[in-house]
């Protein structure tokens, strides 16, 4: 089989290439050069897709006797990510880049133009699996290490696109033998540090990035009776569960710390109020796709028991769910929770499972709670 392996310059894609050329497939390696910015540098583990990590993607390559390119997707990256990160900041969203890389750039960009150019398939260093069912149908599920699963991230992809992924690392049990194997095969990636952060923020200072690119308006910090506290300096620069950086100037009645409860972008408005409030137990999602073929409930719009997962390694919720056809013909995923989640933010993704598999995922539109009316806000 033909395959293009995906070499972001880590362990992790360095060892899945080498499994597929080990397997006996036609292996060619391929990096993503997601930004412009020559001078872009790796510091530690922040960051990715830099000029080191592409160097490391060629050392491992040339090590592995495969050919290597880098492909320019920097401007399908602007547009659907970073664009689409500052867009849902300036609706009072929290959006999640990582899915939209995922869903946009590696497994949309990426494997149309490797299905154009004659390739069977998309090899990545995921931890994840695809399974076939009885009538050969792929199906995502978790990986066999539950710690280092990236099954969420990976929620975004279809049927079609799960026709060809290829998971060499779906059954390893941990990231430690990853990188003996590694060290082993000589790759030179062995020990690098797993980058975390958002790639193109590689400072880690959000609020500071935004505001070179978001226009903040001054405005009202209300608590979740409607009372006015403090003002803000542009409600776009808050999320959902933040306590640090409110500058209140003094407590609440009961001494105990105020949280973010919502943003409202189109009154400049931040809500706070206590930790309590953060507590939601009915979640709708818009933007819905399914992992592979959706379960029969879906197209008879009837419920399901499933769990609903809202962050890459936050624990699993016992849920009811459905869809809900809307007048304006939009889908919604709808999930009302067995226990209150704390903390869920519109803009985050919400990934469904039963057991072990991956059956889609949603947007989330709306987090609510039955222990208050943000009505009470006007």
């Amino acid at each position: 089989m033909k395959v293009l392996a995906a070499m972001s310059g880590g362990v992790d894609s360095a060892v899945a290439a080498a499994r597929a050329v080990e397997a006996g497939h036609d292996v060619v390696g391929v990096h993503l050069a997601l930004s412009r910015m020559p001078g872009t540098l790796r510091t530690g583990s922040r960051g990715c897709c830099t000029i080191e990590d592409s160097s490391d993607a060629w050392r491992a390559c040339d090590k592995l006797g495969i050919p290597f390119y880098v492909w320019d997707f920097s401007d399908r990256f602007a547009e659907d990510v970073v664009d689409d990160f500052i867009s849902e900041y300036e609706a009072g969203r929290t959006p999640n880049p990582c899915m939209r890389c995922n869903e946009k750039i590696k497994f949309a960009a990426l494997l149309e133009k490797a299905l154009a150019l004659g390739f069977d398939a998309v090899c990545t260093g995921h931890y994840a699996k695809v399974i076939r069912d009885e009538a050969g149908n792929p199906e995502l599920h978790r990986a066999a290490d539950w710690a280092k699963d990236q099954s969420y991230v990976l929620g975004v992809l279809t049927h079609q696109q799960l026709e060809h992924c290829m998971f060499p690392l779906a059954e390893t049990p941990s990231k430690a033998q990853v990188r003996a194997e590694a060290a082993e095969r000589g790759l030179t990636v062995a020990n690098k540090p797993d980058s975390h952060d958002i790639c193109f923020i590689p400072d880690g200072d959000t609020r500071g990035w935004l505001a070179e690119r978001i226009e903040m308006t001054p405005g009202k910090i209300v608590d979740q009776d409607g009372n006015e506290l403090g003002e803000h300096t542009g409600a776009q620069a808050f999320t959902v569960g933040q306590r640090k950086g409110l500058r209140l100037g003094r407590p609440a009645a009961d001494g105990k710390p105020r949280f973010v409860l919502e943003i409202r972008p189109k009154d400049n408005k931040v809500i706070v109020g206590p930790e309590a409030l953060l507590a939601v137990d009915e979640l709708r999602g818009i933007r819905v796709s399914w992992a592979g073929r959706p379960i029969s409930e879906v197209g008879l719009g009837t419920e399901f028991d499933c769990m609903v997962q809202v962050r890459a390694h936050g624990d699993p919720v016992a849920a009811v769910a459905h869809v809900e056809q809307q007048a304006d013909g939009v889908c919604q995923l709808v999930t009302r929770l067995v226990e209150p989640m704390r903390g869920v933010a519109p803009g985050q993704t919400m990934v469904i499972y039963q057991d072990s598999r991956v059956l889609g995922q949603a947007t989330i539109d709306s987090a609510r709670s039955t222990a208050w009316d943000p009505a009470k806000v006007s």
